[in-house]
């Protein structure tokens, strides 16, 4: 194995950190993967925190449809979908980056304690040899001194002119190399038997243990790195199940979507109660008759007694789910015909016929469709309406399912009110029953002005009931219907009252066509008893102002009011644009009279002034 790379001791040590440098790397990796997922988890959940119906808003009423609650499940989901992508980065960092990392401490500390060790080995073996060539190098030297010095007493041996004591002189020299150089032979040869020991335990028992340990440390690294990588996607894998129930949520979120429903909870959320006008009745402009409206145009023609309108043309027809009903009320009630010119001189004699009557001039039925769409609304027969103010407590002024829907819920909501003080009052007396039973808990007496208080409430939010519990009855017709406020404030295509709009255009309307040959226009009669029940209870309308009569007027027709010059009055309605200004004289007598014969002085701080 890798005792085989003995002599490649340097580029093992760099293999060996390159694979430290790659598991750092796949450690980082992982890391940025774990911030990734925290940060899909983290844009997911404001995703879904961002589209959720905001509490006590109009989102919330949205959700009632089937499609939207898919939708609001779908979110729901999303957010238990970003729940599990920070399961992947909470488990990569724990079972993968945190493993990895004390792990890659641990095999730089063997690394190091490895190469340390082979290292120390290489020196050994190193000293050893230069021991070895040192003792070689000594025996060499020692072997060619004696050799020298062998030679130098054979020279001097056969020189007959050295003494006897040179020559023996030069023999002990010889004899000492000699024995210097057995010597030196010696401890080379010595020397050189333990190298060799020493070389071959180096490199067939140090030096393979230590590569056999480092071989198994780098084995370890890549096993582990392999684990991480599978560790790495069985963490995706085990999130793959809730991942797909959350999925499978969202699926049967979606195939529980119910079209038909939806559409079903629109027609009750919108649904008035109205039922389409009749046909409007030709008018036969080549014979020079008098032109008439029948009143029930604008009623239902469901019952035996009422006119039908006749439409000319289908496409007529159509505009009636568009036409605003303020706005032909306003049409109905406003005189449409130009107001008379004020006379040249303010001598009532310079008038003595009056301003011409808004009855003189007839205009066909299509000039006043016509004024639909740019008429101002005005409903005058609707008086408890009040300008600018809110909706009135019976929510009559919503058209009639609407208005059930709404006392129902009203009903309801009273109810579960009354339920609570019931059983603050059945908690209160059975307290009350304790301290009656163990004074030395508390004082029965205590809880008397309370359970006064409960009584009171639970009275009062009875009788509430009842009266909400009336009008819901007078609308569902479980009580006979009267014709009060609610009917006129719910608009004039109400098919169960089409007597409101006949008082509205005989009591406000100085237009010829409402004022003469009423029995003709209309089959429906309808008592006076009725008119006058419906107007019993109303306000008056409020004062935005005075007036002061420039000129004396002769109001000839119904709807206006006669007035003397330099008389003073109250303004009641201003100038809508159409030349008359509804006045009032006192509490009973009150009408229109042409713009330019008063002169007007509203009050600024008057509703609608």
């Amino acid at each position: 194995f890798f005792y085989s790379l003995q002599d490649q001791f340097d580029n093992l040590e760099k293999h060996t950190q390159w694979g430290i440098d790659v598991l750092e790397k796949y450690i980082k990796f992982v890391k940025e993967r774990t911030e990734i997922e925290l940060s899909y988890a983290k844009q997911l959940r404001n995703l879904s925190k961002k589209y959720q119906p905001k509490k006590n808003s109009k989102e919330e009423e949205e959700y009632r449809y089937t499609s939207t609650r898919a939708f609001l499940a779908t979110l729901n989901e999303m957010n238990d979908y970003a729940g599990q992508h920070e399961v992947i980065s909470e488990n990569m960092t724990s079972l993968i980056t945190g493993e990895l990392t004390r792990y890659v401490q641990e095999l730089k500390q063997e690394r190091k304690s490895h190469f340390h060790d082979g290292r120390k080995a290489q020196q050994h073996i190193e000293t050893c040899w230069k021991q070895l060539e040192a003792s070689k190098r000594r025996f060499e030297r020692d072997c060619k001194e004696a050799d020298r010095a062998q030679q130098y007493f054979e020279k001097m041996d056969a020189d007959i002119n050295v003494t006897k004591a040179d020559v023996e002189k030069a023999r002990q020299q010889a004899q000492l190399r000699h024995q210097m150089a057995e010597d030196s032979k010696a401890e080379y040869s010595s020397t050189l038997q333990k190298f060799n020991s020493e070389q071959h335990e180096h490199y067939y028992t140090h030096i393979p243990n230590i590569f056999q340990k480092i071989q198994e440390m780098e084995e370890r690294r890549i096993v582990r790195i392999g684990e991480s990588m599978k560790t790495f996607a069985e963490v995706d894998r085990q999130v793959i199940p809730i991942i797909g129930k959350c999925l499978d949520e969202i699926t049967k979120a979606a195939e529980s979507v119910d079209h038909k429903n939806d559409s079903q909870m629109v027609i009750e959320a919108f649904k008035s109660g109205f039922e389409p006008p009749g046909d409007i009745d030709f008018e036969d402009f080549t014979q020079p008759m008098k032109r008439t409206v029948s009143e029930t145009s604008l009623s239902n023609s469901r019952g035996d007694g009422k006119s039908e309108l006749k439409f000319g043309s289908k496409s007529k027809g159509k505009l009636w789910p568009f036409i605003k009903k303020n706005k032909l009320m306003s049409l109905l009630t406003s005189p449409h015909q130009p107001p008379p010119p004020p006379p040249a001189s303010a001598s009532p004699s310079a008038v003595p016929n009056g301003p011409q009557s808004p009855k003189q001039q007839k205009e066909p039925l299509s000039h006043r469709f016509n004024e639909f769409m740019t008429s101002k609304p005005k409903i005058h027969c609707f008086r408890s309406l009040k300008r600018g103010g809110a909706g009135p407590e019976d929510f009559s002024n919503l058209p009639p399912e609407q208005r059930r829907k709404k006392l129902q819920q009203k009903v309801d909501e009273l109810n579960r009110d009354i339920q609570k003080e019931l059983d603050q009052r059945d908690a209160l007396t059975k307290m009350k029953d304790v301290y009656v039973k163990n004074p030395q808990m508390g004082d029965a007496a205590s809880v008397d002005h309370r359970l006064g208080e409960l009584g009171q409430n639970i009275e009062k939010l009875r009788l509430e009931v009842q009266k909400f519990e009336g009008w819901l009855a007078e609308v569902e017709g479980r009580l006979p219907a009267r014709t009060e406020q609610p009917r006129r404030q719910s608009g004039v295509y109400e098919a169960q009252n089409p007597s409101g709009v006949n008082s509205c255009a005989q009591d406000h309307a100085p237009d010829g066509s409402y004022t003469e040959e009423q029995s003709q226009e209309t089959e429906m009669k309808v008592p006076a008893t009725d008119f006058d029940d419906e107007f019993d209870d109303e306000e008056p309308l409020p004062t935005i102002g005075t007036c002061k009569a420039l000129y004396t007027f002769e109001g000839q027709n119904e709807g206006t009011i006669s007035v003397a010059e330099g008389e003073m009055l109250y303004v009641i309605e201003e100038d809508k644009g159409d030349g008359w200004t509804r006045i009032r004289r006192n509490e009973d007598e009150e009408g229109y009279v042409p713009t330019s014969y008063v002169e007007v002085y509203l009050d600024k701080n008057a509703k609608g002034a």
